[in-house]
């Protein structure tokens, strides 16, 4: 099993190489300090395993795996024991609260060492989620506080950290969900990825002017102003002109 060890901390990297000595079917072929980084890394050694801070210089790990086309089996290393819930709805094996404990490094290697034996067992193609429509109520909870909304009534999601910040009224909370996993589960009518930070529902335009390099910016009512990438602005005036 090869695996690469993606941490900015120099002493963090070295504690968890000298634990996978321990594990003589574990080859660790390469080291990262940041995403950059790890993409050519991963691209030129192939490993089989990602052990994988959270917080980083530049991109999260969770941002890292998002901009990866295809993704090696990932074990989460981190100081923080808050983000398991979304670490394992990115697939991942483990989640692993440094100080790494080698028993509980063994338990995560079991698993590495499963998923990558088992032989690829063909499943029934599973049925299309359909999108959730502007009237469909979504249950919204940001630590004690939680909400039932009406997609009709969300103004817009941003990127906030390794969270997404949702606008609807005045309520601003976090949730821990990706931009991609929301566009898979939002109406393309009506919510659009203006840029790499933000979503934007359509409804709430208030008023759309020329901005730079054939770019465009858009104010929401009761909302900020978006600047839209040269990108998406192209694909806004293709989706919304006869």
């Amino acid at each position: 099993m090869t695996a690469l060890v993606i941490d900015d901390s120099r002493l963090a990297r070295a504690e968890l190489r000298h634990l996978l000595q321990a594990f003589v079917d574990v080859e660790v072929v390469g080291e990262a300090r940041h995403a950059d980084e790890a993409r050519t890394q991963i691209q030129a050694l192939q490993p089989d395993v990602l052990f994988l801070d959270i917080h980083m210089p530049g991109q999260s790990g969770f941002e890292l795996l998002a901009s990866l086309e295809a993704a090696p089996h990932v074990i989460f290393t981190t100081a923080y024991d808050e983000y398991a819930l979304r670490a394992f709805e990115a697939n991942a094996l483990d989640y692993l609260v440094k100080p790494v404990m080698e028993a509980r490094l063994a338990t995560a290697l079991e698993k590495a060492r499963a998923r990558l034996v088992a032989p690829a067992a063909p499943t029934a193609p599973e049925p299309a989620v359909l999108p959730l429509t502007a009237q469909d109520q979504v249950f919204v909870k940001d630590g004690e506080r939680c909400w039932f909304v009406r997609l009709a009534d969300v103004k817009l999601f941003e990127i906030n950290g390794s969270y997404t910040q949702i606008y609807f009224e005045n309520h601003r909370p976090l949730i821990p969900r990706t931009l991609q996993h929301l566009e898979t589960r939002l109406d393309p009518k009506v919510f659009f990825r203006a840029n790499r930070q933000q979503i934007i529902n359509l409804k709430w335009v208030e008023s759309i002017e020329p901005w730079f390099s054939n770019t465009l910016k858009i104010k929401l009512r009761e909302g900020p102003e978006v600047e839209v990438s040269r990108k998406q602005s192209v694909q806004f005036r293709e989706l919304l002109s006869l």
